[in-house]
């Protein structure tokens, strides 16, 4: 509390809680780190009280403040090309980063789902990309003509030079034949964002987000995009729904003339 005082778990009343929530906004804590810890104290006193080691639950009245929405942040298509730019000469490992962004972007995958795909994921002439993502529910992904050739140039002219005489069944390897890490391909896609000259602060998890906004965005249905990224409720992907009325809004007041 704000006054360092110590307090005894049954004395803990209203003022305090009051005092302790006063002393939050003073610091500037987020809405979100706030609503953490006040539904930390309750579990933590309903235990407490569950194991009659308390009387009551000071904080039961106290309602958790309204995070609100936070849209993901996505690129814009523009921005997408420039990403995915890449010299025919360019060197093996510039290859396989370029093959990786391509997959992301075409497919919605989670980067921890794409640096350990397995070889045998992806279905080259079906053009579907068999993953295994959370609660170990499996789901199949299409991804488009020009991710396979990536892939396929990426596998021919690539892989074997990185992986030399290693074996691994990793699609996408380090030299040590190893799987790449998620920290690593995040160092690597800033890499590429800044000689694209890319300005946003991006992260693997916007060309996700730019999957999904960008599918909604030219038609398609909420239901197909949900499957494709792999939610298990609905509303977590009508959250992009979102971001394309906010679109829509900038095009409207940039182009309606009379507002």
């Amino acid at each position: 509390m704000h006054s360092r005082r110590k307090l005894y778990i049954n004395s803990v009343n209203l003022k305090d809680v009051y005092a302790f929530l006063e002393e939050c906004r003073n610091r500037s804590n987020g809405y979100r780190s706030n609503a953490r810890k006040i539904s930390a104290l309750k579990t933590f006193f309903d235990f407490l009280i569950d194991r009659d080691l308390a009387d009551n639950n000071p904080f039961s009245c106290v309602d958790l403040p309204k995070t609100g929405t936070t849209l993901p942040k996505a690129l814009t298509e523009s921005e997408i090309k420039q990403l995915l730019h890449c010299p025919d000469n360019a060197p093996p490992l510039s290859l396989r980063n370029n093959c990786m962004l391509y997959l992301l972007y075409s497919t919605g995958l989670r980067v921890s789902e794409l640096v350990k795909l397995p070889s045998s994921a992806c279905n080259l002439a079906a053009g579907f990309v068999r993953v295994r993502g959370k609660g170990n529910k499996e789901r199949l992904i299409p991804f488009g003509l020009r991710a396979k050739e990536k892939i396929e140039s990426y596998i021919r002219d690539a892989r074997p030079l990185i992986i030399k005489k290693k074996r691994s069944n990793f699609l996408f390897v380090t030299n040590r034949g190893s799987a790449m890490t998620r920290l690593r391909f995040w160092q690597i896609l800033r890499a590429v964002a800044i000689q694209a000259e890319i300005k946003k602060d991006i992260s693997p998890h916007m060309l996700r987000h730019s999957f999904a906004t960008h599918l909604l965005s030219h038609g398609a249905d909420l239901r197909s995009v949900q499957m494709m990224l792999g939610h298990s409720d609905i509303t977590t992907t009508q959250i992009y729904t979102h971001i394309d009325q906010g679109r829509l809004k900038e095009v409207h007041k940039k182009f309606h003339p009379r507002g």
